[in-house]
């Protein structure tokens, strides 16, 4: 299914790669994950994400904002911990990060019982762990919708994901 399909008032757990479409605009998933966060904004959808999936999408622009600002394309975690003084230099990342609570969202946490649950999650649905995380804490939580670019969570009986595109 698409963010198109998702009905009014519905409460969606976003995934990682919808921030990161969102904050480094995709050309094609951008202006649709755009559209997602800004029914969200205006309370049209319930809007949930995670601290794990905050600290996902942190570590996922702060690689790409290194590789624009130095110009680097490949080995770029492995860059960044040779150079400390290169990280310290990177603040886009980090205003990302503090506009997703402002955006309307209700930021979930993990409790340390949920790593368990999630490890399980992953041994019955071949799941990673980042993902078994989610889909424990939308569990948790009571949450059955996601929207997501990751067809890995198909996998997960009693989930819909919905889709940019």
């Amino acid at each position: 299914m698409t963010f198109a399909e998702m009905p009014i008032n519905s409460a969606i757990f976003v995934d990682a790669n919808i921030f990161v479409y969102y904050f480094q605009p995709h050309a094609v998933l951008g202006p649709i994950c755009t559209a997602l966060i800004k029914q969200i904004e205006l309370n049209e959808l319930v809007g949930f994400s995670s601290t794990h999936v905050l600290g996902e999408v942190a570590h996922r622009l702060m690689t790409m904002e290194a590789s624009i600002k130095f110009g680097w394309q490949t080995k770029i975690v492995n860059r960044l911990k040779r150079d400390p003084s290169a990280v310290q230099t990177l603040v886009d990342f980090r205003q990302a990060c503090q506009r997703i609570p402002k955006l309307g969202f209700q930021m979930l946490t993990i409790d340390a019982p949920l790593l368990d649950t999630a490890a399980g999650i992953s041994q019955q649905y071949g799941l990673l762990t980042n993902d078994a995380l989610v889909v424990a804490v939308m569990q948790a939580n009571g949450l059955t919708n996601i929207a997501s670019h990751d067809g890995d969570f198909d996998r997960v009986p009693g989930l819909t994901r919905y889709a940019p595109a």
